[in-house]
């Protein structure tokens, strides 16, 4: 093998437009679609900055098919001309030079910026450089100035043209195609951009965005975004305009610095929040760029909110004696809270501008808050006493939730050994898995039948006594005194999905996939009524407390045959319904047969339900799941669920599909 040199002549710089093309990532954040769509933003974001220092009250995006994206502001018009300080024509400046730009100085009264989204000199150029090509116009009233590249490099010169009187404008038109020899996707769906331009009328009010997008017809659909009152509306929108408190807004600003040696800068803020018990969110977005990490304003909340209501509490004795504080888990299940900030010198965590992490912004907002929250609770005491006892209702939610996962995992709890912990539960001999297959059967006279067919190396036993709880009615605590649902729960092994409230979102507890123990889980009841019920039932179970196994596939019914027909030379049949019996009889025709209802599978021969019910090469499994998730829910909780009326229509509407004729 040929020796690899490394020495003086083997480091390399990337240069010109390659800075960015071979290296998307450290400009975008991504190589893949977030990157691509980063790119977008940056664009914007220019056209953004423009309409927030008064220039322009309106900003276009055009999306086509061919994944062309055209931006089109009223703003000053980016500067592409001649520049005598640089040397240098702008449009080199600005679409060819990386760390170029007129927004460094943000913090100077001269700046032609005060709360820009771009800060670094990057967007515009590293956009261009990532592009397959890109088209620049600028208009200054009565003169359009334009520049074209392709592949990140100029293919024309700069051209200006007088504009006639009825076409005078000012702005930027920006058109380009991002390169899929950059970005390893560039399809960025139409959802992704009604998102953005949704986020910038929200914290930008009085602007007006629209989107225009082509369609896969050739059709050009138009959406438009406009907030008057910004965040306040935006409150609204989220609550569907029945918060359980009126949206509170307060503006704040200030001046200081994150540290003793660093300068003073100015900071902005307007703040609305409400409580909701159907909602829930924080969204904070700092000089127009949505935040989705936070950063300082999610720490200045966190404390101020959290010290504030827990001061409150004890003013005001709402507190249990010997009781725990509340966290901020508890107060974020029932707030809805936006902050819009602006400062004229700003930290972002890195370019992609998902979090800030500005010491002074986090220390400003937080006294902020904590001065509102005190006048918010003074001078309203209704919707004080009411967030109050919500974040108190959501904490001992939590808190019961939690112990009811910690008591679940210890009576869950069983050895390896679990056949001498769980009554009349019969094991089989592997250990796999992968191949241990897990009957549930009705009562003791099936799992005898059961227990005499089934091969004992893989097929495992455990019967259920009588019907089973509706789970969908019951409360945790009802369920988990079942002894049936108990012993069902430890033999199958991976826990239990109880839905608590965890940072907002539900999330599992007391449950491990890996520690199922089945591969497959099988039902197998009777045909008829009460077989159907307890079937029903054990579905049920699974429905509210392992979902994640009818997702995986693991429950299985095993389907019993209705008709046992026996021909003259005692050959079986079975018929597991009317379509199959008729074709069987039709095959028998001519000759003697006797027909029998199939029985109870307690009272079947071990021959038969080996053969019907439990030999993999001729049993009949369904596999349950859930093909549509709503419709799923909507049938469970109609059918087993607390809603009576909707039950009765249900059955008015319906049940005549379920009628048995012969019954009539």
């Amino acid at each position: 093998m040929a020796e690899k040199k490394y020495n003086d002549q083997t480091i390399s710089s990337l240069k010109g437009a390659d800075r960015v093309r071979k290296r998307p990532a450290v400009i975008f954040g991504s190589e893949g679609l977030e990157g691509c769509e980063h790119s977008f933003f940056e664009i914007l974001s220019n056209s953004i900055d423009e309409a927030r220092e008064g220039y322009g009250k309106e900003i276009v995006v055009t999306v086509y098919q061919d994944r062309t994206i055209e931006v089109d502001d009223h703003g000053r018009g980016v500067p592409l001309d001649f520049n005598k300080k640089e040397n240098r024509y702008n449009w080199e400046l600005v679409y060819c030079e990386l760390y170029a730009g007129g927004k460094y100085n943000n913090n100077q009264d001269s700046s032609a910026y005060k709360y820009s989204l771009g800060l670094n000199g990057l967007g515009a150029c590293a956009t261009q450089y990532s592009s397959e090509f890109m088209d620049v116009y600028s208009f200054k009233g009565d003169t359009m100035y334009e520049i074209h590249f392709e592949k990140g490099n100029p293919v024309s010169e700069l051209i200006s043209s007088p504009l006639e009187r009825k076409h005078k404008r000012t702005g930027t038109l920006t058109r380009w195609r991002p390169d899929l020899e950059v970005f390893t996707d560039t399809c960025i769906p139409k959802e992704h951009y009604l998102d953005i331009l949704h986020k910038q009328a929200v914290v930008n009010k009085g602007l007006r965005l629209v989107l225009v997008y082509e369609e896969e017809n050739g059709s050009l659909s138009t959406t438009d975004f406009f907030y008057e009152n910004g965040i306040s509306d935006y409150i609204n929108e989220l609550t569907e305009n029945k918060p359980l408190t009126p949206p509170y807004y307060w503006e704040m600003s200030a001046r200081g610095k994150d540290r003793e040696d660093k300068d003073e800068y100015e900071l902005k803020a307007e703040v609305s929040f409400c409580v909701s018990n159907l909602v829930n969110g924080l969204e904070y977005y700092h000089n127009s760029s949505f935040l989705e990490h936070g950063g300082s304003p999610d720490k200045a909340v966190k404390r101020a909110f959290l010290l504030e209501l827990d001061k409150y509490l004890k003013d005001n004795g709402k507190y249990n004696k010997s009781e725990s504080k509340i966290s901020f888990v508890d107060i974020q299940d029932c707030l809805v809270l936006v902050i819009n900030s602006f400062s004229t010198q700003t930290s972002y965590e890195n370019q992609t501008k998902k979090s800030i992490t500005n010491k002074f912004i986090e220390d400003a907002l937080c006294d902020s808050i904590r001065t509102n929250l005190q006048i918010y609770f003074a001078e309203n005491p209704m919707q004080a006493e009411l967030f109050a006892n919500q974040v108190l209702v959501n904490k001992r939610s939590r808190e019961r939730a939690e112990s009811t996962r910690i008591d679940l995992k210890k009576k869950l709890a069983t050895s390896t050994d679990i056949a001498n912990r769980v009554e009349k539960f019969v094991s089989c001999r592997s250990k796999d898995p992968d191949v241990r297959e897990l009957y549930i059967v009705e009562g003791d006279s099936a799992l005898t039948s059961c227990k005499l067919a089934r091969n004992a190396e893989f097929q495992a036993i455990i019967p259920v006594r009588g019907k089973t709880l509706n789970c969908l009615k019951s409360s945790y605590d009802k369920i988990f005194k079942s002894d049936i649902i108990v012993d069902l729960l430890k033999v199958i092994g991976c826990g239990v999905e109880v839905q608590t409230k965890s940072k907002g979102k539900d999330e599992m507890s007391a449950f491990n996939l890996a520690n199922l123990r089945w591969s497959k889980i099988i039902i197998c009841t009777d045909a008829d009524e009460d077989g159907f019920q307890i079937r029903t039932l054990l579905l049920t179970m699974f429905y509210r407390l392992l979902p994640t196994l009818i997702k995986e596939g693991k429950i299985f019914i095993a389907e019993s045959p209705l008709y046992e027909i026996t021909s003259a030379r005692d050959e079986i049949y079975f018929a597991y319904n009317e379509a199959e019996k008729t074709e069987i009889l039709a095959s028998l025709e001519g000759k003697k047969y006797t027909i029998q209802r199939s029985k109870g599978l307690g009272e079947n021969e071990p021959d038969m339900m080996s053969k019907t019910t439990m030999r993999p090469d001729t049993r009949r499994l369904i596999q349950v799941s859930p093909t549509d998730e709503e419709a799923t829910r909507i049938i469970f909780e109609t059918l087993l669920g607390d809603d009576i009326v909707a039950r009765k229509q249900f059955i008015a509407d319906n049940g005549y599909r379920y009628m048995d004729i012969a019954d009539i």
